[in-house]
């Protein structure tokens, strides 16, 4: 009897909860039981059996025991991070590319496949071409105020002469095929003049979509803290419409220079260059079509890093679909390099 006198009874039902959880009493049990819940995410509880947990500061997260409030980590695409490294290489050596084929169309400035189609053009684009690619960096690094700004317009305007360019290319195509019949008034547009005209135009107007959008709400970087985990620092593009209206005028010329290219693609020409701009066209907007809902369905760096790889995409797309087969004729094939070929060409066609 007296060693059961000596055993004092428990008062609870119920072991204590460990920090990281929280008391939830058992409905219809006394006060005394009760489970151990975990915290929620975002939340803590550094002490012993406490009834509610305490929601972390809003530059900070809970760590995997829910008992200690950690600093959330930034997150932008920077040049450190292996993904910002490997598209800031990419586009480095993307942008020699061009070079290296405006080296090549130099050397062979007076060969019959070089001064086809307008080869000042030609010179004009691949500049235009590294630019478009090198546009891709001022992505990579920390969204500031300068970067958001710059950015978007650099890319816009530049993409715009790159593919008025193609447009230029296109239309000469089509001048030099119908100046050639006798008694035609076209023969004072075949040159550089009306071909700079209309890259100049095709400028102009993507220029004001970008001042009217940078006068009215221009894109500013900002700091997001709502996500769980990390802090995310980005360019808000301000005035959504006037990016969409952006990215809507490329697509309209690139769209001109597609059905100008496909109906002109069996011009007889020996180096008619058509065919390979509409395949560029198609390539171009086959990326930027891609580009929309993949950049509206992601946040944070991979939103930046889909645009990034959009950019040099279509941007080797161009390079590839327009210069390569005249680069194999030129390296390759230079027996097709030469008058003698274009007049055998000629005098063979029915």
């Amino acid at each position: 009897m007296d060693e059961q006198a000596a055993i004092v009874p428990k008062s609870v039902c119920s072991e204590a909860c460990h920090p990281g959880y929280r008391r939830v009493l058992r409905q219809g049990e006394p006060l005394c039981c009760f489970d151990c819940i975990p915290c929620s995410d975002g939340e803590i509880s550094n002490k012993s059996d406490v009834g509610n947990c305490v929601k972390c500061p809003e530059d900070y997260w809970s760590n995997i025991e829910k008992d200690l409030c950690i600093k959330k980590f930034i997150e932008f695409l920077s040049f450190e991070d292996p993904l910002g490294t490997s598209l800031a290489v990419i586009a480095v050596i993307f942008s020699l590319l061009p070079i290296a084929v405006l080296c090549v169309f130099i050397k062979y400035h007076d060969t019959p496949v070089v001064k086809a189609n307008n080869h000042e053009i030609s010179y004009f684009l691949l500049v235009t071409l590294t630019l478009c690619v090198l546009t891709a960096l001022i992505f990579i690094g920390p969204p500031r105020n300068e970067t958001c700004v710059f950015r978007q317009p650099a890319f816009g305007i530049f993409f715009s002469i790159c593919v008025s360019s193609v447009l230029a290319k296109t239309i000469t195509v089509v001048i030099a095929f119908k100046a050639t019949k006798p008694g035609s008034k076209l023969k004072n547009l075949v040159g550089p003049k009306a071909s700079f005209f209309t890259i100049f135009c095709g400028f102009l107007f993507q220029f004001i979509i970008c001042i009217i959008w940078l006068s009215v709400s221009p894109p500013f970087s900002e700091t997001d803290k709502k996500l769980p985990e990390k802090i995310v620092i980005q360019c808000n593009e301000g005035l959504a419409f006037m990016f969409y209206c952006m990215l809507g005028y490329l697509g309209l010329l690139a769209s001109v220079s597609l059905i100008i290219a496909f109906l002109a693609r069996n011009l007889p020409d020996s180096f008619n260059e058509a065919k390979y701009i509409t395949f560029s066209m198609v390539v171009f907007i086959s990326v930027w079509l891609s580009f929309i809902p993949a950049y509206i369905s992601t946040k944070g760096k991979y939103m930046v890093a889909v645009e990034v790889f959009a950019i040099l995409s279509s941007s080797s797309g161009l390079l590839l679909c327009i210069f390569s087969p005249k680069c194999y004729i030129i390296i390759i094939r230079p027996e097709m390099n030469t008058r003698g070929y274009i007049v055998r060409q000629q005098s063979s066609k029915p």
